[in-house]
C-alpha cells in the first residue's frame, strides 16, 4: 500500500487562547472567533479559517471567518499543525 493510498483530507481544529480571540461580524451580527481548523493541502501548505458563535450567546450558527495575518496567530496555526503531526506519528493504532 504505502505510496499508493491517498488520503484526501488532513484537518485539525485548534482552540484559540483567550488572549489571541478576536471579533467580526456577520450580517449585523457580532462573533467572538474561538476555533481554528487547519487543514494540510494536497502541495503541503496549510489552509486555515477560524470559528465562532455570535458573541451576545445563544445557540446560534457556528460561523467561519478569515484568520487575520497576524504573526501570533501564524504560530498558533504553525505550531499546532507541528504538534498535530507528532501526534499522528505517535499513533497506537486501533484501540
Amino acid at each position: 500500500m504505502g505510496g499508493d493510498l491517498e488520503v484526501s483530507a488532513l484537518a485539525i481544529n485548534v482552540t484559540i487562547a483567550q488572549a489571541l480571540r478576536w471579533a467580526d461580524s456577520r450580517c449585523g451580527e457580532a462573533f467572538t472567533l474561538a476555533t481554528l481548523n487547519v487543514r494540510l493541502l494536497p502541495d503541503g501548505h496549510l489552509a486555515v479559517k477560524a470559528y465562532g458563535r455570535p458573541g451576545a450567546g445563544g445557540r446560534g450558527a457556528y460561523v467561519s471567518f478569515p484568520v487575520p495575518d497576524k504573526p501570533e496567530l501564524a504560530a498558533l496555526v504553525s505550531d499546532a499543525a507541528s504538534r498535530a503531526g507528532a501526534l499522528w506519528a505517535a499513533h497506537h493504532g486501533l484501540g
